[in-house]
């Protein structure tokens, strides 16, 4: 498919749209977990609505081989600083997150997190936070998890990125 032009809604989005790649490994922690690093590309694709494409793929740095993969939408109220994010996730997890955007931070919180009856891990995540953050040109996106047994939002995932595509 090719690139729609940018809907007037996503206008204040516009320095996220494109093809973000890891700096160096990103950091992932949990208490539940042995820590661990990986690369990861993440997509804000515009499709001429009010809402970006969003794709995230990461892999293991040394090995490569594919670890976690997530695609939905970044969704844009109109005339509102208020965003929503629909996410499936390759681990038989969905999940929609909700926020608002205050200059160039973008806030989510999770207001549903759902998984499949059978082959999903445990213990199971409750609820979500995602910030993603420009600081020049250097965006950074932390993501906070709590779960069945660590019940406090945690910091899961960290890590920073550069543009490797502008608009796609």
């Amino acid at each position: 498919m090719n690139r729609l032009p940018m809907h007037n809604a996503l206008k204040h989005l516009g320095w996220l749209e494109g093809t973000w790649r890891t700096i160096s490994p990103g950091e992932g922690q949990y208490p539940t977990l042995k820590g661990f690093r990986y690369e990861e590309e993440i997509r804000f694709i515009s499709i001429g609505q009010p809402m970006f494409n969003y794709e995230s793929q990461t892999w293991h740095p040394e090995k490569k081989n594919p670890m976690h993969r997530e695609v939905g939408f970044l969704r844009v109220i109109p005339e509102t600083n208020k965003v929503k994010l629909i996410l499936a996730h390759n681990f038989g997890v969905t999940s929609i997150e909700e926020g608002h955007t205050e200059g160039m931070n973008v806030i989510l919180e999770s207001t549903g997190v759902q998984r499949m009856s059978e082959g999903t891990k445990d213990p199971p995540v409750v609820k979500l936070r995602r910030e993603w953050k420009l600081d020049g040109e250097t965006l950074e996106q932390i993501i906070y998890m709590a779960t069945t047994t660590t019940p406090d939002l945690t910091e899961h995932l960290r890590a920073k990125y550069s543009k490797v595509i502008t608009g796609i």
